[in-house]
């Protein structure tokens, strides 16, 4: 690795590790926070907070697991239960969320490692532009000391200058495999057991099993509701054509055009029902094509912004373009809205879709609904989808899923 490319290295992690100094910061005072909480428990007031702190801790943790993936180049898994409905319920579900102890025992780990790692890193080059700088300002600076002796002459303030190219160097060596300790400590304190991770692999493959079953039903419903039916009425007009050839010829005109019309609505009604198994507009025009097509086709003016990524695994574009699609149903059905934009983004091996609108918000996911499939889709493939919808909106469905980059 030569000097520049080193350099650069050396920069992106002292970056890295000054957020984790702020990100320490934020998590000890976090910690306090939730020893008080848990002190006043007795009292009832401490209960009261449960819920606010452990969604603040998610969303520090959540940051942080993000962080060390972008980092290491790994995700790092994250499990947790659901915070929602009442305030009891949320309280039951804070404390009876073994990832809520895990994110505690983050913060007070994190605060300690992370606030002195990122000190380390910022408090290096600063004392190597200080030694550097002594024969400057020595004479001025009455007490001014280098590693514990006093700068009292020109030879002594000129030993700065070798004590700087010192500090330099370990600022040019130290913070890569620091900022790389401190993500690998992240991602051991914040992933899931191995238990709970198998346990998920095998949630989501059941949930992939039950959508497959569920999409086979619905083709198995389709193709005979609508399709065999409409090449029924084929067979059938075409047969009273065949009787009306023999006896009038006039009449038969009439049912063969009739007999075309039917043919022609199974034809359609069958192209239908291959497109939602996979798009063919996917293969012909890729992910960012066919994400135009669907906001082309909106009937909320919609907005696009797709980074520049390779092609995907067919799976997941495709779990992508329904996700998109889903939700741009939902959102001119049930929204109100006047606009919507849709983004997509790759992140840390991750394949990051966001459908936002600027209508009344309030929206939920409910079981059987187009949120819900959503959900099923992209939890058989690994990902998890994440609903933010405040009175008022706006409304953010957000998907992660991975994509191997």
């Amino acid at each position: 690795m030569d000097v520049r490319t080193r350099f650069l290295a050396s920069c992106r992690a002292v970056r890295y590790l000054v957020t984790d100094l702020a990100m320490g910061l934020l998590a000890l005072i976090t910690f306090a926070a939730v020893m008080v909480a848990a002190a006043l428990i007795p009292t009832g007031v401490g209960l009261a907070v449960v819920p606010s702190l452990t969604s603040w801790t998610r969303k520090l943790a959540s940051r942080q697991r993000h962080r060390a993936a972008a980092l290491l180049g790994t995700p790092v898994p994250e499990r947790y239960q659901p915070l929602e409905g009442a305030l009891s319920r949320r309280i039951r579900t804070a404390l009876s969320d073994p990832a809520v102890y895990r994110d505690v025992s983050w913060l007070f780990v994190h605060g300690v490692a992370g606030t002195a790692a990122g000190y380390l890193a910022l408090a290096l080059p600063l004392f190597a532009v200080n030694a550097f700088t002594v024969p400057l300002w020595w004479q001025v600076v009455p007490g001014t000391s280098l590693l514990g002796y006093s700068i009292d002459s020109w030879p002594a303030a000129l030993s700065g200058i070798v004590i700087g190219l010192g500090y330099a160097l370990l600022s040019l060596l130290v913070p890569v495999p620091l900022a790389k300790v401190t993500a690998r400590l992240s991602r051991v304190l914040l992933r899931p057991p191995k238990r709970a991770q198998l346990a998920a692999v095998s949630a989501a493959r059941a949930a992939a099993l039950e959508a497959h079953e569920l999409e086979l039903k619905r083709i198995e419903r389709d193709l005979h509701d609508e399709t065999q039916n409409r090449l029924v009425a084929v067979l059938m007009n075409l047969g009273m054509l065949e009787r009306a050839l023999a006896e009038a010829p006039e009449p038969a005109q009439r049912l063969a055009v009739r007999a075309h019309e039917a043919a022609s609505d199974a034809l359609t009604n069958l192209r239908k029902v291959v497109r939602t198994i996979h798009p063919p507009v996917l293969t012909e025009r890729g992910l960012d094509g066919a994400i135009a097509a669907l906001a082309a086709s909106s009937p909320v003016p919609c907005a696009i912004a797709v980074d520049d990524f390779p092609r995907l695994p067919a799976a997941v574009e495709t779990a992508a373009y329904f996700a998109v699609a889903e939700a741009l149903t939902n959102l001119a059905k049930h929204s109100g809205a006047a606009s919507a934009r849709v983004r997509l983004r790759t992140e840390a091996e991750f394949l990051v879709v966001e459908v936002e609108d600027d209508g009344r918000g309030g929206a939920g996911a409910r079981p059987g609904g187009g949120l819900a499939g959503i959900d099923r889709r992209v939890a058989a493939l690994g990902g998890r989808t994440m609903l933010t919808s405040p009175p008022n909106g706006p409304t953010v469905v957000k998907v992660e899923l991975p994509c191997g980059l």
